[in-house]
């Protein structure tokens, strides 16, 4: 249950982050890829992918990652008054993660990003001891090593990606089962490029967040940010309209190097919004009260996070609606934004009266190494 005056900020911050997710994810959730990674070409799809290419796509799982740092700090800090053991703890609390990345990559959606944090926690780890000024300057060097990256993924990627064979992914549950298990390396490498400096990045801010109380109202680092959001706002905001004119094919053909400038921008352009989202997030959050409901949702985004995918494969799957390639973008983004409320609001009421998601329940059990 909600802890009477509690800072809430995190919580407000995990929501907003699982709405944009899944407003991102709903599209190669209910799209076969070759439709997925194409650009849209009808204006109101045109439209859909613009903004949630925009404003969305490499933000807020950065906000995510930023809050799994900060975790990381929080456990810690737990593990010491309670005289446990923080090492055995964090590799007990990855493997664990690492389990239900691989059965949620296989079972619900081949996206996930659980299996990437695993990897990656391992990675931090060792880094857990830095100054927090020492981590922020481990978080700025994952920019540039995030833009090579992505220039050899889009040096890489096929140009047209081949249509898939038999039911796929609109098939029954074994199925879609058999598809996401052939297309996993392949999602899994893409992500590895795509998303993983910036969210070892993401890590080592949150990290530095925690170490440095970032999140209190009145500390230096929130006076900052708020001096410097200008300087944040104004480049980020035309990174990543270059990033989405890229992605949908806008920008000419002709034009190569600048379309690959505008793909390869959003390793600076997705970390510059997704801070100013953060700025937003808290500035937000003191003028409010968060309702005990979404408090206990948030509190429960492990959960949340895995019945999004869940509520979205009866959408589309052949075993529940088979909705699979039949809603365009312009129809897809709407339902993102349902499916992220209605998981959201499903998990809040069952934390509320079972005091935990099933999944956190699970995770801290294998954390504190019960049966």
């Amino acid at each position: 249950m909600p802890t009477p005056n509690r800072n809430t900020a995190v919580d407000l911050i995990r929501l907003l982050a699982l709405i944009g997710i899944c407003m991102v994810n709903i599209v190669f959730l209910g799209l076969p890829i070759e439709l997925a990674m194409a650009p849209a070409t009808v204006p109101g799809d045109q439209i859909a992918a613009f903004m949630v290419e925009a404003l969305f796509q490499s933000k807020f799982f950065l906000l995510f990652s930023f809050l799994f740092g900060w975790g990381i700090h929080v456990q810690e800090r737990s593990a010491r008054r309670s005289g446990a053991s923080f090492g055995r703890r964090y590799a007990r609390r990855l493997t664990g993660l690492a389990v239900l990345g691989c059965l949620h990559a296989v079972l619900v959606f081949t996206g996930d990003i659980l299996l990437i944090y695993a990897l990656l926690g391992v990675l931090i780890w060792p880094l857990q001891g830095l100054s927090p000024q020492r981590l922020m300057r481990m978080a700025y060097a994952m920019i540039p090593l995030s833009a090579v990256s992505l220039m050899a993924l889009a040096l890489m990627l096929p140009e047209h990606f081949e249509p898939a064979t038999g039911p796929g992914l609109g098939g029954s549950f074994a199925e879609a089962t058999r598809t996401r298990l052939g297309d996993w390396p392949f999602t899994l490498g893409f992500l590895l490029l795509f998303q993983g400096p910036l969210v070892f990045g993401a890590f080592a801010m949150g990290l530095a967040a925690g170490k440095a109380g970032f999140l209190d109202a009145a500390s230096p680092g929130r006076l900052a940010l708020r001096q410097r959001l200008p300087l944040l706002l104004f480049p980020g905001l035309l990174l990543n309209l270059a990033y989405a004119a890229s992605m949908g094919g806008l920008i000419p053909a002709e034009q190569e190097l600048l379309s690959l400038l505008g793909f390869v921008g959003i390793a600076l352009g997705g970390p510059m919004l997704a801070v100013v989202y953060l700025h937003l997030i808290l500035a937000l959050n003191e003028r409010m009260t968060l309702p005990p409901l979404l408090v206990a949702a948030g509190q429960n985004s492990l959960s949340v996070y895995v019945l999004q995918g869940v509520i979205a494969g009866f959408l589309f799957g052949g075993h529940g609606l088979g909705l699979f390639g039949q809603i365009s973008w312009a129809g897809l983004v709407p339902m993102g934004l349902a499916v992220a409320v209605l998981a959201i609001l499903l998990v809040g009421a069952l934390a509320r009266r079972k005091g935990r998601g099933p999944l956190e329940a699970l995770l801290r059990a294998v954390t504190n190494g019960r049966a």
